[in-house]
């Protein structure tokens, strides 16, 4: 029989350890940072000015945006103006890939989570790439990806020119990615940076920065349909094992705004600030907990998905 130790070694020898205590990430971003702050559901240019203005206000350094609408939830001219402040400001603005299984006719992703990102059929990966090519046009640098084939098939554009080379392709968590070998893979298919699942451990995340050289994006806040966790008192052990990673404010508490337009009225807009709110709690925390940790530096890293304008 197989003992746990042999298992172990077993997964040692194939290049991805069992970790019990999790060795400090000597890995950084471009800029020498451990860590970033993302501010995800930034849904429209109105949403993203509100963020801008209320990390101002914090002295919250924002690096990156995120968006869950979809980019066909968007017009040319919200499209543009979200590019013109993002690269006036310095900030990645990513945006999702719309089409996705939850909104479709089909009724699997109707009673479970697993599927809803998928892309149902050949035409619905068409449609991710028609949203890729719209998106890039208008200047955005930076696509959220629910669907793996979808992945690979940009990865593929961007390699013969179809895509800019610089475009980041960053993995939803809607797309499980919960260990070591399965970032490999993620990264083998041409992600750029990957959000791991909302519950792993500080060993698991350990178990996945062995792995993988491509920044982490994480949950410390996490929305009550991936879970609902608060983690900030983990925050620095979460960066000195995972470093790079990006730390993404979530809102337990919070409505569901996907997809977001007009008819929800100020909530996506303060929703927004109060996620940078968060940011701001976390900072000071961090700062609290270990005041060694180097804090992102001023400027603008060479390694974001700033838009192109």
């Amino acid at each position: 029989m197989t003992s746990l130790a042999d298992l172990h070694a077993l997964m040692a020898r194939l290049g991805h350890p069992v970790l019990q205590a999790p060795p400090v990430s000597g890995a950084r971003f471009a800029d020498g940072a451990a860590y970033r702050f993302e501010i995800p559901s930034v849904e429209g240019p109105e949403v993203l000015a509100a963020v801008v203005e209320e990390a101002d206000r914090l002295g919250v350094p924002v690096h990156r945006t995120s968006q869950g609408s979809g980019v066909m939830m968007l017009s040319d001219e919200e499209i543009s103006a979200m590019a013109e402040l993002g690269a006036e400001r310095g900030i990645e603005v990513n945006l999702f890939l719309g089409p996705r299984a939850a909104w479709d006719t089909g009724g699997q992703a109707k009673v479970t989570q697993a599927v809803s990102a998928a892309a149902r059929g050949n035409a619905m990966v068409a449609a991710c790439v028609a949203d890729a090519l719209r998106a890039c046009e208008l200047g955005i640098r930076s696509l959220l990806v629910g669907d793996l084939g979808a992945l690979e098939v940009l990865w593929q554009l961007k390699a013969d020119g179809t895509l800019p080379a610089g475009l980041v392709l960053k993995t939803s968590v809607l797309v499980p990615l919960t260990n070591g070998p399965t970032a490999a893979v993620f990264e083998r298919l041409g992600a750029s940076t990957l959000n791991v699942g909302t519950d792993l451990t500080v060993p698991q995340l350990a178990e996945v920065r062995a792995a993988t050289s491509l920044p982490i994006d994480l949950y410390l806040e996490v929305p009550d349909d991936q879970g609902g966790f608060v983690r900030f008192y983990e925050a620095v052990e979460i960066v000195r094992a995972a470093a790079p990673v990006y730390l993404k404010m979530g809102l337990r508490n919070a409505p569901n705004i996907y997809p977001s337009g007009g008819h929800l009225g100020v909530i996506p807009k303060e929703l927004g600030r109060e996620r940078v709110r968060r940011a701001a709690l976390v900072r000071r925390l961090m700062k609290q907990l270990d005041p060694g940790l180097t804090e992102p530096p001023s400027g603008r890293p060479t390694d974001l998905g700033v838009p192109v304008v």
